[in-house]
């Protein structure tokens, strides 16, 4: 694998390398030592697999607090997406920073999304398939979403959504009170 830097610190694009011959190729999407030696989450106790039917459907910004914080591996199996990740981490010196990237089942990538980061995609494709791995179990208590496009962020999504749940619909804009902290 190879493990290519974001802008945002603790993110990043992780590329399969490819071993082909006339049959197809080999590739590793996980390796424990691998991702240990660049000092990535290593637990996956949850795989969560996600279809989006229309082209234009946007799900998130989404994020859970701690201490149920997840780290995500996000991988589209079928179709591609626009994934986006936004720093959200208050002592980062990148916080308020996003990053995006295609996601596609032609290109392989995977998208490392660490605690501290809300996490969304669009679809650009109809029939967009997504797996990816989180490293904690879903907590509805510390379940948390951002509005798609609060003017604070400003994420360039490719499109208009044309498809969103209501509840992504009614999320607020960011606020430390809210965003950061428990409702316990």
């Amino acid at each position: 694998m190879k493990f290519v830097e974001t802008p945002l610190p603790g993110a990043y694009l992780i590329e399969l390398e490819k071993r082909e011959d006339d049959r197809g190729f080999f590739a590793r999407m996980f390796c424990t030592q691998e991702f240990k030696s660049k000092g990535l989450e290593t637990t996956f106790v949850q795989a969560n697999n996600s279809l989006s039917r229309d082209q234009g459907t946007l799900r998130g910004m989404h994020y859970q607090l701690e201490p149920h914080a997840e780290t995500k591996v996000v991988r589209c199996i079928h179709g591609a997406l626009y994934d986006v990740i936004l720093d959200i981490r208050p002592e980062s010196p990148t916080f308020g920073k996003w990053f995006g990237a295609e996601l596609s089942q032609e290109n392989r990538k995977m998208m490392y999304v660490p605690k501290g980061f809300a996490h969304g995609f669009f679809t650009l494709q109809a029939n967009s398939e997504v797996l990816y791995f989180v490293s904690t179990p879903y907590s509805q208590p510390d379940e948390r979403g951002i509005r798609w496009n609060d003017p604070r962020f400003a994420i360039a999504w490719p499109a208009e959504p044309q498809v969103m749940s209501d509840r992504d619909i009614k999320h607020p804009d960011f606020d430390p009170n809210h965003h950061l902290k428990a409702k316990r």
